[in-house]
């Protein structure tokens, strides 16, 4: 690969160079098999700022911060802790030191309980014994003392709660481990807004007392809001160290994708209005690859056509109430509302991963009883979780091996693929989707976020679904990975495929939906026609009211 970009240093970072940082890199360098991911890379973390970490997927963040972190031994460079020279072994060893990090995968034990995983290795013990009452009670005076104003059980497993509440927890955990350096990678991911600003709350304070903190988002918003500095890197390399307030938000983003404004305008432009050929699924996808997106907004001929999937009164006590909801072929719908709104339990529903209690399903105008996921696989039902890593993907798996893992389930293990039929597939996906590393025996886990995404849509578009689920594709990734995955969206579309899109991001849902099925508390409040004229404003009105505006 070419060497890294040119670094620069706004005037505000030449400045402060006269301050010590709590933590200083210098020159770090990691190389994976066939795959430089950090080429001589800087970064400084001071105390009592919050510090961004920018670039777009594949840019080495991830890389970054598990080298930062211990998870990967660095290859080269200098890593300095309170000006004393540091050698990080492993993750123990770095919060020891002072370094903890929150991923943006939760990476705590769901088996055990929310006061376990806060204190899991310094258990309080009394006569050699771990002491529970008191366990309870310091968990409960840790989320009190951030000022979490949420409602968490301590003594429940931790699976018993929300992604959003386990992303707190693992906040909660780290915070306690270490007071000099917090590295907070995509922590506002499954947050809502109340729950995005009771952390920022949190940081500010930890801020305060000194702390450095290492904040990863992809939410520029959420960089001005809350940051003092950001580093950003590209395509390996260190592109620039600045002060936030020294750095626009255009500059910002064009200084990530190393491009002109006209590059991103035209990206943005092609996802929003869209032209000419439709991409197609299966075996087609790759000749239409380079296709522009489906036309943008309006119902289309999809409404004149028999739904692909219709639900009638489908419910499922304690997850979602009675709702209808039809999507036809062609159609995009997407789904909007607040975190916790019910959201995933209409995909999860639809997929057979959770079974309804009264109501029916019927797809291709047939009524359907989904027990199992296999069973909507055969009926050409493909969906994308939002738990990449859980629910997902396999990160000791190989891209080739991730990738046929749904078609080999839906041919059945007494068929198995061949292996040239394996890398035939392979390789069209990969160049069909531009994942990289193109290196089909990569372990997906080594893949940046944006990558594993392309990987985990492959996989299901190898099926040639007749509706594709996609709950939360873009969370998590960069600017240009998201625009790449919007077009994809609209040329299946386009191409005839039926699509329910989910997406905190209600701009995304309009951006990309014919219509928008509104949900609020668990209820399916409304489904509106996306004509043009649906605006933020009155689809936002709609969740706080439960009432068509």
């Amino acid at each position: 690969m070419s060497g890294p970009p040119t670094t620069h240093r706004s005037r505000t970072a030449q400045a402060d160079t006269g301050r010590s940082a709590v933590l200083e890199l210098r020159g770090v360098r990691k190389e994976f098999p066939g795959v430089v991911a950090l080429d001589g890379v800087d970064l400084r973390l001071f105390p009592g700022e919050v510090h961004a970490l920018m670039g777009e997927n594949g840019a080495g963040k991830s890389t970054l911060i598990k080298v930062l972190t211990g998870v990967h031994p660095s290859d080269g460079g200098t890593f300095t802790l309170d000006d004393e020279e540091l050698r990080i072994t492993g993750p123990l060893q770095a919060q020891q030191a002072g370094i903890s990090t929150v991923y943006q995968e939760v990476n705590l034990c769901p088996n055990l309980s929310v006061a376990e995983n806060i204190l899991i290795g310094r258990e309080p013990r009394r006569f050699g014994l771990i002491d529970w009452p008191e366990l309870r009670r310091r968990a409960r005076a840790l989320v009190r003392d951030l000022g979490l104003d949420l409602d968490i059980d301590v003594t429940a497993p931790l699976n018993s709660h929300s992604l959003a509440v386990q992303q707190l927890v693992a906040i909660v955990r780290a915070v306690d481990i270490s007071a000099k350096v917090l590295v907070l990678d995509e922590p506002t991911s499954s947050l809502d807004r109340d729950e995005v600003r009771q952390l920022f709350a949190v940081m500010r304070r930890l801020r305060d007392k000194g702390v450095a903190i290492l904040f990863v988002t992809h939410f520029l918003d959420q960089v001005y809001d809350i940051c003092d500095r950001v580093t950003i890197l590209r395509n390996g390399g260190l592109e620039g160290e600045y002060a936030i307030g020294d750095l626009s938000r255009v500059e910002l983003v064009q200084r990530m994708i190393g491009g002109e404004l006209v590059e991103l305008d035209a990206l943005s432009d092609a996802v929003r209005t869209g032209a000419g050929e439709g991409a197609a699924t299966g075996d087609r996808a790759a000749a239409d690859a380079d296709g522009t997106v489906a036309g943008d907004g309006g119902t289309g001929e999809a409404a004149g056509q028999e739904a692909f999937l219709r639900a009638e009164g489908l419910a499922r006590r304690g997850s979602i109430a009675p709702f209808d909801l039809d999507v036809h072929a062609g159609e995009v719908v997407g789904l909007a509302g607040l975190l916790g709104s019910g959201r995933t339990e209409v995909a999860r529903l639809f997929f057979g991963a959770d079974q309804s209690d009264e109501g029916t399903l019927s797809v291709e105008g047939r009524p359907t009883v989904l027990r199992t996921p296999r069973a909507a696989i055969a009926r050409k039902i493909a969906f994308c979780s939002e738990d990449r890593k859980g629910e997902g993907l396999v990160g000791e798996l190989t891209v080739r091996e991730n990738l046929v893992l749904a078609l080999q389930a839906a041919r059945g293990w007494a068929r198995p693929l061949s292996r040239s039929r394996q890398d035939e597939l392979t390789r069209h996906w990969i160049s069909a989707l531009d994942i990289r590393p193109a290196n089909p025996e990569t372990q997906v886990r080594n893949l940046s976020g944006g990558n594993q995404q392309k990987v985990l849509l492959a996989r299901w578009l190898l099926t040639d679904p007749k509706l594709l689920i996609l709950d939360e594709p873009t969370r998590g990734i960069d600017i240009g990975a998201k625009a790449e995955i919007q077009r994809l969206v609209r040329r299946l579309s386009g191409d005839g495929m039926a699509v329910l899109f989910i997406s905190a991001e209600l701009e995304e849902v309009l951006r990309l939906s014919h219509r928008v099925g509104v949900l609020r508390d668990h209820s399916l409040v409304t489904t509106l026609t996306n004509d043009g004229t649906l605006t933020p404003e009155r689809v936002m009105a709609t969740i706080a009211t439960g009432a068509q505006t």
